[in-house]
This record gives C-alpha cells, sequence and structure tokens, in this order.
C-alpha cells in the first residue's frame, strides 16, 4: 500500500515524497481510511509508530476538501497535547505536511510570552495546536473562540490524565460545538482512558497496532541490577566502555536530572537537563543540542520528555525506574521509532524493585536481567522508602496501581512549569501573570505543561 492508495491529495503526498516516505506505517493504514469516513476513532498507538501523521495527513485532507469560507480563517482543527515539547513536535507535523496547502497553523503553550500567540491567533488560524493551561488562559481573555472547531484531537491521552487536566479537558469540550469529528490517540488503556473516550467518542472505530500497554518490540530491553549509590558510576561505565553518542536518561525529579547532568559533565560527559523549571527557552536549546550531536546525554523528567522525537536515538536510559509503569512504556518509546531499533537499559537498586514487577506485569514480559562486571550487588542493604523531591511522588510503591489521583496531583507539582509551590494557583499565576482571578479555583488540574 502507498500514500497515493489512501485518497490524499497532490499536495500532500509531494510533501511527504519530500520526506522520503513511501510507505504508510500501520497506524497510518488503519486511521487515515476512518478518518477519512468521518468516524470518531480510539486508536491504541505506541510513540513512534508514525501516529502523528496519523491524524495529520487525514484532517489536511478533510479540510482541503470543504471549501474554505471567505475572509479571515477560524479555528476549524483544534489538537490537544499535554506538554509543549509535544505540541511543538505536532506543529512541526503539521507545518511539513502542509506546506503545500493554504491553511495557517499556531502553536500555543505556557512558558513563554503569552502577547504573540495572542497576535497569530488574530491574524486567523484553521488548526490550533495546544497545551491545555495556556489554551483556557487564551479562552477566559477572549483572545480564542472554539465555537466552529470540525475536528478535536486528544493525543496522548493517557499522560493527559496522568497529569491530572481531566478537569481542563472537560472545559474545552463545553466550548466546542456538538457536532465535531474526535479522535482520541493513546499509547496505554486504563480504565480512566475508556471512561472519557465513552464521553467523548461517539460510536468510534477501534484501532490497535499494537497489543494495548505493551512495549515495542523493535526496542531490546534490560535491567542491570545495581546499590543505589554505584548507578552514576555504572552508567559512566555503560556510556564509555559501549562508547554511546547519544544517550536519553530519565531521573523520577527535576532535581536529580540537575544533579545528574552537572555530574556527568565533571566526567567529560557531555550533557544537558531538561525539565519544567527550565525556561522554554533552556529547554528548546538543550534537546536542538541533543538532536545535533552537541550533546551526548539529555537528562530528562517524564514531563519534559513527551514529545522528544529523535532520528535514530540508540539508547534509553532509566536511571531511576518510573512510579508508575505506563511511564516506562512511554520512556522507552523514545528509541526504536519508526521500526527502527533501539535499547533501553534500567539501572535498578533494591528500592524499586516493586516497581520492576508491576512494569513486567503491565508489559507481560520479563526484562532480561544483566549482571555487569565489578558491580556486584551488595546484598547486605535493604530497601529504603523512595522519596520523589519536593511534593513527593511518592507514596504507594506499587508500580502500575499507583493511579490515585493524589500520586498524579503530586506529579504535577513535582514537574510543574515554573512551579516555587506545590499549589495550582501559585504555579498558574507564577506562569501566567496575566490570569484571570476568577479562574484560582481549577480542581486537581493543576499539571499546566
Amino acid at each position: 500500500m502507498t500514500f497515493a492508495d489512501l485518497g490524499l491529495c497532490k499536495p500532500l503526498l509531494d510533501a511527504i515524497k519530500d520526506q522520503g516516505y513511501t510507505k504508510p506505517s500501520p497506524i497510518q493504514q488503519q486511521a487515515i481510511p476512518i478518518i477519512l469516513e468521518k468516524k470518531d476513532v480510539l486508536a491504541g498507538a505506541q510513540t513512534g509508530t508514525g501516529k502523528t501523521a496519523g491524524f495529520t495527513l487525514p484532517i489536511l485532507q478533510r479540510l482541503f476538501d470543504k471549501k474554505r469560507e471567505k475572509g479571515k480563517p477560524h479555528v476549524r482543527a483544534l489538537i490537544l497535547t499535554p506538554t509543549r515539547e509535544l505540541a511543538a513536535q505536532v506543529g512541526e507535523n503539521v507545518q511539513t505536511y502542509g506546506k503545500y496547502l493554504p491553511f495557517k497553523s499556531t502553536i500555543i503553550f505556557g512558558g513563554v510570552g503569552i502577547n504573540p500567540q495572542k497576535a497569530a491567533i488574530r491574524k486567523g488560524v484553521d488548526i490550533l495546536i495546544a497545551t491545555p493551561g495556556r489554551l483556557l488562559d487564551l479562552i477566559s481573555q477572549d483572545s480564542l473562540d472554539l465555537g466552529r472547531v470540525e475536528f478535536f484531537v486528544l493525543d496522548e491521552a493517557d499522560r493527559m490524565l496522568d497529569m491530572g487536566f481531566i478537569h481542563d479537558i472537560k472545559k474545552v469540550l463545553a466550548l466546542l460545538p456538538e457536532h465535531r469529528q474526535n479522535l482520541l490517540f493513546s499509547a496505554t488503556f486504563s480504565n480512566d482512558i475508556k471512561k472519557l473516550a465513552d464521553k467523548l467518542l461517539n460510536n468510534p472505530e477501534l484501532i490497535e497496532v499494537a497489543r494495548r500497554n505493551t512495549s515495542s518490540e523493535s526496542v531490546a530491553q534490560v535491567v542491570h541490577h545495581v546499590d543505589r549509590e554505584r548507578k552514576r558510576e555504572l552508567l559512566i561505565h555503560l556510556i564509555k566502555k559501549g562508547d554511546w553518542k547519544q544517550v536519553l536518561v530519565f531521573t523520577r525529579t527535576k532535581h536529580g536530572a540537575n544533579r545528574l547532568s552537572e555530574q556527568l559533565n565533571r566526567f567529560d560527559i557531555s550533557a544537558s537537563a531538561i525539565h519544567g523549571n527550565k525556561s522554554q527557552g533552556a529547554r528548546t536549546k538543550a534537546l536542538s543540542d541533543f538532536k545535533a550531536g552537541n550533546i551526548k546525554v539529555l537528562v530528562a523528567t517524564d514531563i519534559a520528555a513527551r514529545g522528544i522525537d529523535i532520528d535514530q536515538l540508540p539508547h534509553v536510559v532509566n536511571f531511576e525506574l518510573p512510579n508508575i509503569a505506563e511511564d516506562y512504556v512511554h520512556r522507552i518509546g523514545r528509541t526504536g521509532r519508526a521500526g527502527r531499533e533501539g535499547e533501553a537499559v534500567s539501572l535498578v537498586c533494591v528500592d524499586e524493585h516493586e516497581y520492576l514487577k508491576g512494569i513486567e506485569k503491565l508489559i507481560n514480559k520479563e526484562i532480561e536481567k544483566v549482571d555487569i562486571e565489578g558491580f556486584d550487588v551488595d546484598r547486605s542493604i535493604k530497601a529504603e522508602p523512595i522519596t520523589q523531591g519536593r511534593g513527593g511522588r511518592g507514596g504507594s510503591r506499587g508500580g502500575s496501581n499507583n493511579k490515585g489521583n493524589s500520586s498524579r496531583n503530586n506529579r504535577n507539582g513535582n514537574d510543574n512549569r515554573n512551579s516555587k509551590s506545590a499549589t495550582r494557583n501559585n504555579s498558574r499565576n507564577n506562569s501566567n501573570g496575566s490570569r484571570n482571578n476568577s479562574r484560582k479555583t481549577q480542581g486537581k488540574s493543576s499539571g499546566k505543561a
């Protein structure tokens, strides 16, 4: 099957050809025809499968098929993402494939000035890619109207719920017209996702390109057991012995990311950290340096890493296992993208054995355990409770079972945009002083991107 077989117009086919693609991926083969048939979609797709093009291409095609009204463009397609990085990635995808079409798109997210975003919206926008917090900011300031949206996409819905955005999502849905096409994409399916789908989607077509809640088969996974105090030493050993050129490393906390980055630099391994407390400019520069090969290691927290899309990224390292098992699937999905091979290495100390059990239960697979010479585990060391940094995400240590609201709210405080406080009101006011005071009570949706 080719892209031409999917019924895409010549401007889209030309843009696809410019990117060097000839055949659609499995998710694209399934999703594009269904979306073109104007049906709602519930899609289970891992990162790196081409899912973004799986919805941007048919949306662009449908916009192309419908006559554009005269006058200034209005928002016809709304794509909601959990993080700034993912919003930027989706926006780049829309620009890439829509470059021969007349539609205007823009990206809006927090952490940067709001006035340029207002100006872009005033000029007219057909396709809007947004994070929930800044979207509601603009709506509260009467800078945006969603009353004529025809297509609504909820991308990485599982992460959206995990970050506590459910109330913001409900507010956005209340502002959309009743008759529209809805597309929900999620790498994992939980009961919460099913409940959201029931409310959002109208007789949806279910698309799954892999078994639910599974890790990518193109990623080789391995666990190295190590004492907690020797993790950094083992990471440095692996990077230097393997001559790793590009490594994405995950930590649980922002402080941990900063500290590890500084330590790696002291050992002549170039590294930068990316997390929610970094300015958007710093995050963009760190990611750009990493993609360009100017630094070997990018140390990231889960939320900040969402949307990182790097071709042929060879190595992902879990310096610390996530306390929510689904995050493991998302983390290792940064490598082995688009059918390429990748390696995911997890450094596991005695404190994290329950997390590892939860992960293996979720993916229904026992991960290979490999001992590294010179890093024998000291069996006399006892497990200690895992502290999650300021605002704590610790609580339950039950791996995939740690899904309660408290853990989600704590996660929000742990990776919020510029938060100096655990409360949502302060984080929103810090990140956006122009926010209307009447919106101070926002429930639990504190995880602004």
